[in-house]
């Protein structure tokens, strides 16, 4: 994907994605959730991220970080990160470090979840 202009979408605004991912940063996987959130949060759509297994490793992407502090709701797994050897300290409030029951909580709420795995 290029840098140009993302022009919104007006029938997306407040609808809801869901986005699981679940392969390290070195996955193609990575980038496609990072266009796709960014995408999706220029259009104004309530977007949600969730990082888990070997995903949580892109949580050292400051990218996604941006895409946080932009409106992105950044959901780590508390123990992926434990099994990873990823810490969880120095993160802001826009980051929450949570258990499967918030991800259950994502897939119900949205209008579309994918998973990247």
């Amino acid at each position: 994907m290029d840098s140009t202009t993302i022009t919104a979408n007006p029938t997306l605004a407040n609808k809801k994605l869901g986005l699981l991912l679940s392969t390290s940063p070195e996955h193609p996987n990575a980038e496609t959730v990072y266009h796709l959130s960014k995408t999706a949060l220029a259009n104004k759509v309530d977007t949600y991220l969730y990082f888990i297994d070997e995903g949580v490793k892109n949580l050292e992407d400051r990218r996604f970080s941006e895409l946080a502090k932009d409106g992105l709701k950044l959901f780590v797994c508390a123990y992926g990160c434990q099994q990873h050897h990823i810490s969880t300290d120095g993160y802001g409030k826009e980051v929450t470090f949570c258990g499967l029951v918030i991800l259950s909580n994502i897939i119900d709420g949205c209008d579309r979840f994918l998973a990247f795995n």
